[in-house]
């Protein structure tokens, strides 16, 4: 039966409102020491939770990532991928080929006491950063093996390290100013997180984590009145593009958190055909029968204003998508913000992201956000929530008074961490620049770019980006647009070069000039050949030892020893450097092979850092495996 529009539309929220009325009458309850409580009792952004766990010594280790031997490629149908994805089922999950096992657990929080909850290790760039006090990112699963065991409805909880945010702060605040404009986003308070393990672990402090909300059924229940929706976390860079109607072909893409229905497959399928296959009359005609568009406006224009684009906007990553049960269109949900506020290094100049172009935000090519931009009823919505939340949410006094006032609450934990992380902390709230978590070399001169690992913190973006945003909405300036997801000269995405330019360009650049000569290059490669073989021919392991030692970890830190970047790389490197394909290398190759890289890389006779970012990526991102 086809119903009128208007029709529809009441019936659908009837519903809604019905099944939100139900949501908020099952809400009540009391913790164990007899408190009434709601979810948002413990997911309050100025709240510091004691958190506890237990574990068995079996437990502990059985915990610590293996080595799955399943390595996903720097580059496939989806194009490089650095870190992996994220995925995970039957209790596991990954990231680079780590597989991250659910183990048995107790848990303090508060006044709550659980046993046997599912605790596993969490994170993609924040595993690979946790230095050695192994301050890992947790994931809680509080009904995994006693079914039912829930605090008040939360059954999942996440801890997440902020290992590359020196402010702690970036996060939460980010969740804090999607939910402020209107966008369905998780809750967030802290914890402090302290570890018992017999013969290992007393009480033992990790530190200061932002605990962050999940987003499961219980989320969907509480934003869009019923659990019967389809919740994906997508990793693409070519978001709804359409790969024919076998949903096989979407799934790993498009990770379901739930099983799917056929027609929760075939409405995706079918967005996906719209986006890549409709002509632009259909396109604007269909658009806001598959996408909210209010609520992505919504979305988009606070994912611009953060300048986030380790995101939908750049790697193509972190958010979640709602299919709604009853209206049976997508909202967005906003996902891991550690590197918000302009922070996610691997993707253009400081100066660019601080003057990202509200019209061109992506970066590289994005076919859904192309065409979308081109229909006149969203540039509406994202023009006129731009300018309110210019106004109301966006205002640089505002925001840098919510540094301050989290500051004070989440120093003392910061504190107990150590005086270093408390100096780093300090800095970043007082706007002053700080080092990322792995820092490269300063470089003289004075340059208006900041160095390369090298923080701008919250309150110093946020002034910078108001005045580009004021600038651009009064049709002052166009911004900037990023074309490369890895700089001028890179490849479509992060490569190794992002991490290693800064200190091999430290290593040779002699003069500090920011340049190489030929003569630097040729020295830097004679010194690296002779401190690293020992018997004439460079092998595997000396290879690999050597890379270790050229780019060592920030003082203090050491990774797990399987993802240092000898393991990393070092066969990467064999394969560029071996001529002759005998597993080992001569002094002759590796010179040769050092003097076609600058023949390649080189621009009037010189290196500087962003060619020779670019060179290393394009040279061994293809090896990786």
């Amino acid at each position: 039966m086809n119903m009128p529009e208007n029709c529809r539309w009441s019936a659908a929220a009837a519903l809604v409102l019905g099944l939100m009325i139900q949501n908020a009458a099952a809400k009540g309850g009391t913790d164990k020491a007899g408190n009434a409580f709601t979810a948002a009792t413990y997911f309050q952004t100025t709240n510091v939770w004691t958190v506890h766990l237990r574990f068995t010594a079996d437990a502990w280790k059985a915990m610590q990532p293996e080595d799955s031997g399943n390595h996903p490629p720097m580059a496939g149908p989806e194009g490089p991928n650095l870190l992996g994805h994220n995925g995970g089922k039957n209790g596991l999950s990954a990231a680079r080929g780590i597989e991250f096992k659910y183990v048995h657990a107790d848990l303090e929080l508060g006044t709550n006491r659980l046993k046997d909850v599912a605790v596993r290790l969490k994170g993609n760039s924040s595993f690979m950063q946790v230095g050695k006090a192994r301050k890992y990112s947790f994931k809680v699963d509080l009904n995994e093996f006693v079914k039912g065991q829930k605090i008040g409805s939360l059954t999942k909880l996440n801890f997440h390290n902020n290992v590359a945010d020196p402010s702690w702060m970036n996060e939460v605040l980010s969740y804090q100013l999607y939910r402020d404009a209107g966008v369905p986003a998780p809750k967030t308070a802290y914890a402090k997180v302290y570890v018992t393990v017999p013969g290992e672990h007393d009480r033992t402090y990790l530190g200061l984590y932002s605990m962050v909300e999940d987003v499961d059924r219980s989320f969907a229940w509480d934003h869009f009145g019923s659990k019967k929706g389809a919740v994906f976390k997508p990793v693409t860079h070519k978001l709804f593009d359409y790969l024919g109607d076998d949903w096989s072909n979407y799934r790993q893409i498009y990770d379901p958190k739930s099983e799917l229905s056929e027609a929760q497959a075939k409405r995706l399928i079918e967005f996906c055909k719209l986006v890549s296959k409709a002509d632009d009359g259909e396109f604007e005609k269909s658009i806001s029968s598959f996408l909210d568009i209010d609520e992505f406006s919504r979305f988009l224009a606070v994912t611009v204003y953060l300048s986030t684009l380790d995101s939908l906007l750049g790697m193509g990553q972190n958010f979640y998508a709602h299919l709604h049960p009853v209206f049976q269109n997508f909202q967005f949900i906003p996902w891991d913000l550690d590197n918000s506020f302009g922070q996610f290094q691997m993707m253009g100049t400081q100066e660019e992201r601080e003057q990202l172009s509200l019209q061109k935000p992506w970066v590289g090519e994005n076919r859904f956000l192309e065409r979308l931009f081109k229909v006149g009823r969203f540039q509406t919505f994202y023009k006129t929530h731009l300018l309110s939340f210019q106004v109301m949410l966006f205002k640089p006094e505002r925001i840098q008074r919510q540094v301050e006032n989290l500051a004070a609450i989440i120093r003392p934990a910061v504190q107990e961490e150590s005086a270093d992380k408390l100096a780093q902390f300090d800095r970043a709230v007082a706007g002053e620049m700080v080092a990322a978590n792995r820092p490269g070399p300063r470089h003289p001169g004075g340059a208006a770019r900041a160095p390369a690992g090298y923080l701008k913190p919250i309150k110093t973006f946020v002034k910078a980006r108001s005045v580009s945003m004021s600038d651009q909405l009064a049709g002052r300036s166009e911004g900037e647009t990023i074309e490369s997801r890895s700089g001028p000269g890179g490849p479509s995405v992060p490569g190794p070069g992002t991490f290693l330019a800064p200190e091999w360009m430290g290593k040779a650049d002699q003069n500090k000039d920011g340049k190489v000569t030929r003569e630097e290059w040729s020295l830097l490669a004679a010194k690296w050949y002779g401190d690293w073989n020992k018997n004439g021919k460079l092998t595997m392991a000396e290879l690999r030892s050597g890379i270790e030692a050229a780019f060592p970890p920030p003082d203090g830190l050491k990774p797990p020893d399987e993802f240092g970047p000898g393991v990393m790389l070092g066969k990467s490197f064999l394969q560029a450097l071996d001529a002759n394909k005998d597993g080992q290398v001569t002094r002759q190759e590796f010179q040769a092979c050092f003097d076609k890289w600058f023949q390649e890389w080189n621009t009037n006779g010189t290196i500087d850092e962003e060619q020779l970012r670019g060179g290393i990526s394009r040279e061994l991102a293809a090896r990786l495996d």
